[in-house]
């Protein structure tokens, strides 16, 4: 087949908004490229795609096809109640169709998230604290007689449908902040562990809330039992649960119970970060607890992402998703932007067997909420301004949108070269045999970067720090 090297086109400068399409042989396969380049005007802008005749010091980028690792679920962010309340509120009914599409279909250019993460009671980005079986204090209910989605029919749960009309494939993730306060040792929704003899009524707790969701038209595929498991916040709802109370509770009850209950819900430990990967490892050697659970969450505030491989070594047949990370003021995060939270987040995780990946808040409002407690400089997938509807994407955006528009679900990750001269990569096969690339320029100067797959070589030259994704077909 001929190369490329036929067509000779040049890249668009950094500082010009492209909309140049790829371009093609007679012959031979048609590449086009979409750039982000934070220092300037482009965001997932398309632009040219260069020539295949190789340059003096290209980083070489070999994807080999034949070598296939793990299939991925989706991408998305975290509907939390922040989220769905300016979802519902801070948009009019035009406004917010057209947010739903751009965010959760391919249409005109959408990112087409299918995966979310939804909260079971109240986190840090609530207007109060509350679980969905509050009693008070001194007080309990065993027998569930008082639970009740009364707090989340305001905003969350018409906010899903919205979603689910736009996006019928969504995956939701849901997770509790804590169990409701009289079955801890706190007596209080902050802080505290769960009391031993309400193992068995947390069980029920949580497939009663999968269960009470489903009928009010909102499908849970999967839950984990604890956020942040190995955390006690001050000030907003915790729980502290060990690997061994999970364990425990996942073996003894909930696994028993979610398998008889006809609700077809995946159980996923940790969904905590990644420096403590014997945590994971403590549920998954339980061999009560391992065979409900279907996979392993992650977060990614502290450790490395090697601990998914770590994990994944000993239990290759368990799933592996990020199921949090946000976006904030804060360094790297401050100075990297949407290329260091493309690298960091979504890149390398994917590379260490993560098949999917979740953000957290698809969107605050420009002072960072509303939210009660906890993050107070965490910043949203996009910001929407209540005052005019304005939604304004933030890095977030653009960090998936190079995954999120062009990996479908099903489409698995294969072999490509390992990170050199500070150039990153990762490289996938769509459903439909489509080839997608996504390449991250970490340095601080112009790097140039030779592809070859099969039949297929085309050069382009990354900017300094800037974000890229490629697609072809044979």
């Amino acid at each position: 087949m001929p190369l490329l090297s036929r067509v000779s086109r040049v890249l668009l400068p950094a500082v010009l908004a492209a909309s140049v399409i790829g371009v093609q042989a007679a012959d031979a396969p048609l590449v086009k490229a979409w750039l982000t380049v934070p220092a300037g005007t482009q965001r997932l802008s398309q632009v040219a795609v260069q020539s295949s005749s190789k340059a003096a010091g290209a980083v070489a980028i070999d994807v080999d096809t034949g070598t296939r690792y793990q299939r991925m679920m989706g991408f998305g962010s975290s509907i939390t109640d922040a989220s769905a309340q300016l979802m519902q509120t801070a948009l009019s009914p035009s406004q917010r169709a057209a947010f739903l599409s751009r965010m959760f279909t391919r249409k005109d250019g959408g990112l087409g998230l299918s995966m979310t993460r939804i909260t079971l009671g109240a986190s840090d980005f609530s207007t109060h604290d509350y679980s969905f079986d509050d009693m008070p204090k001194g007080q309990a209910d065993p027998t569930l007689a008082h639970f009740s989605l009364a707090p989340d029919h305001q905003y969350l749960i018409p906010a899903m449908h919205a979603v689910q009309a736009v996006q019928p494939a969504l995956r939701t993730i849901a997770s509790p902040w804590s169990a409701p306060g009289w079955m801890k040792s706190s007596d209080s929704l902050i802080t505290g562990h769960l009391l031993p003899k309400y193992q068995s009524v947390f069980a029920n707790y949580m497939i009663k809330s999968v269960r009470t969701l489903r009928q009010a038209g909102v499908p849970v595929w999967a839950i984990t039992l604890q956020n942040e498991p190995a955390f006690e916040p001050k000030n907003y709802p915790g729980m502290r649960m060990p690997g061994k109370t999970r364990a425990q509770v996942i073996g003894k009850y909930l696994g028993p119970r979610m398998a008889a209950s006809g609700l077809h819900t995946e159980i996923l430990d940790w969904d905590h970060n990644w420096n403590h990967p014997e945590q994971p490892l403590t549920v998954l050697r339980d061999a009560r607890a391992s065979k409900y659970v279907a996979g392993v969450a992650w977060h990614c505030y502290e450790g490395d992402p090697v601990a998914q491989s770590q994990v994944h070594d000993k239990f290759p047949h368990k799933q592996v998703l990020m199921t949090e990370c946000a976006d904030g003021e804060w360094e790297p995060a401050k100075s990297g932007g949407a290329v260091w939270l493309a690298d960091r987040v979504v890149l390398e995780p994917i590379r260490h067997w993560a098949q999917a990946i979740v953000l957290w808040n698809l969107a605050l409002d420009p002072q960072h909420g509303p939210h009660l407690g906890g993050c107070d400089t965490c910043i949203g997938t996009v910001t929407i301004d209540p005052a005019n509807g304005h939604v304004t994407p933030m890095n977030g955006y653009y960090a998936l949108g190079h995954f999120s528009r062009f990996v479908v679900r099903g489409a698995v990750r294969v072999k490509s070269s390992r990170a050199a001269h500070g150039v990153a990569n990762v490289a996938f096969v769509d459903p439909d045999g489509t080839r997608v690339l996504v390449v991250i320029n970490r340095a601080k100067s112009q790097r140039k970067v030779q592809v070859a797959q099969g039949g297929t070589h085309f050069g382009f030259a990354m900017p300094a720090r800037s974000l890229a994704t490629f697609t072809w077909s044979d």
